[in-house]
């Protein structure tokens, strides 16, 4: 196989942002010749399949400004800090749905844009759930809908759903409970 690595000559830093810092780097590319590369540092993420005992999952609808739209997706957040995902999906699942839960699977774990981001989302599957109160962010705006598992599957497959973290977690949830 041949050496398909880059290596970072230098690099500048063009945005300091809260959330995310960019970067353009110098590199060298496998035949020695030099490119630049801009890409996003992204603390990663957690997402959850939240599964209520009558098969229906938590879902959340919200307005992404970046896609100017509004998605309907699994709960998921930004790791704070150094933040174990496991803490930070049972936050967000908390925070975002007011549920929380017993019993955790790690589905895995992906990266949301390899092409200019190193963001790694990881991805769990949430049971025996016990509702609560929504804990959201100040600016935060999310409604709460309760989806039959089967059919939210179903919208993925069709390409119903747009968001990646979603679609993944849908069909990894699947696997894993079909395997069960």
């Amino acid at each position: 196989m041949k050496n398909l690595e880059e290596q970072t000559l230098d690099s500048e830093q063009l945005v300091d942002g809260k959330l995310l810092k960019v970067y353009r780097d110098r590199v060298t590319l496998p035949d020695g010749t030099t490119s630049h590369r801009e890409w996003i540092n992204h603390p990663g993420a957690a997402a959850v399949v939240a599964l209520l005992d009558d098969d229906r999952i938590l879902m959340v609808r919200q307005y992404r400004y970046p896609a100017r739209d509004i998605f309907l997706e699994i709960p998921a957040g930004t790791l704070d800090g150094d933040e174990a995902p496991e803490k930070a999906v049972i936050r967000e699942l908390k925070e975002e749905t007011g549920y929380a839960a017993q019993r955790w699977t790690h589905l895995g774990a992906l990266y949301n844009c390899i092409g200019y981001s190193n963001e790694r989302i990881h991805i769990f599957l949430a049971q025996d759930l016990t509702p609560g109160e929504q804990q959201l962010d100040s600016g935060e705006f999310i409604e709460v809908e309760k989806v039959p598992f089967e059919e939210a599957v179903a919208q993925a497959r069709r390409g119903d759903l747009q968001d990646m973290k979603t679609v993944a977690g849908l069909l990894w949830a699947e696997g894993h409970l079909s395997n069960k």
